[in-house]
């Protein structure tokens, strides 16, 4: 499914444990979705890592004994999912492609909005979650992840006068900030509501401009000297200072965004 010349797995072990094995039964209803299943599992394991297109299709064919439809059926079951895109051009192919936690960020904030989740929902979830990542970000003792951290601290202070870019700055200060503490699942978490919280604080300061324009550039320090206060105490490695620091912290940060009726409205990713 790709020019010679494209990068593929070398030593591809096509019957471990039924990894890609040549299935007999690979005949019964639904045959590309078990194709696709074998595929999945050595993207999973590693056999076929990022950025390598898959096996040739003659070879794939011959493997799984099923049909060029039934293959790309597969394929089209793996694009869609996010874990091979399918290059057209000099160099054509299916390739491996392994996504990130922003690949289920959006579907996940659909299902909320179709479930009537209000802003609130969200940002409780928000404080359930990025509290404990400050506490295994400070525990963790890795340097080059409060490197990291502060970076996203710096570029903050660089948009205190540009209230948009401030706002898209914040959350992804947010979001890196569980992303740094090492736990996938907190991370997945984190981007599931990024979106939805990106978008209610680009509200939020778009109207503080219109209506206490003065407020902006005093709302943004002090979210600076917040994010200052946080980045020292996971550098002090203080994981119960940082989580209680960081919980009320969001408390009274959620309490100005959520002021009057903004806590009872149902979220809105289509806006």
């Amino acid at each position: 499914m790709a020019g010679s010349d494209d990068r593929r797995p070398d030593g591809v072990n096509w019957n471990n444990g039924g990894t890609v094995a040549a299935a007999n039964g690979v005949r019964a209803p639904k045959t590309g979705e078990l194709v696709a299943r074998r595929l999945r599992r050595m993207i999973v394991d590693g056999e076929l890592r990022s950025g390598d297109f898959l096996p040739h299709e003659p070879e794939l064919l011959a493997h799984f004994n099923v049909s060029r439809p039934t293959l790309r059926e597969a394929v089209r079951v793996l694009e869609s999912e996010g874990l091979v895109e399918l290059r057209r051009g000099s160099r054509t192919g299916a390739r491996v492609t392994v996504p990130g936690p922003e690949a289920v960020a959006r579907p996940a904030a659909l299902q909320l909005q179709l479930g009537g989740a209000t802003l609130a929902d969200v940002y409780v979830a928000r404080s359930a979650i990025e509290p404990p990542a400050a506490r295994l970000l400070a525990l963790d003792g890795d340097e080059a992840k409060y490197a990291a951290l502060e970076q996203a601290l710096e570029e903050e202070r660089a948009n205190l006068d540009d209230v948009d870019r401030f706002a898209v700055g914040a959350a992804q200060f947010h979001l890196r900030l569980v992303q740094l503490s090492g736990n996938q699942t907190l991370a997945v978490m984190a981007g599931m509501v990024y979106e939805i919280i990106l978008r209610q604080s680009q509200i939020v300061v778009r109207a503080r401009r219109e209506n206490t324009p003065s407020l902006s550039r005093q709302y943004n320090n002090r979210a600076v000297r917040a994010y200052e206060k946080l980045v020292n105490l996971v550098r002090s490695g203080d994981g119960d200072a940082a989580e209680a620091f960081w919980r009320k912290h969001l408390a009274v940060a959620d309490e100005l965004v959520l002021a009057g009726s903004e806590a009872t409205r149902v979220i809105d990713i289509l806006e």
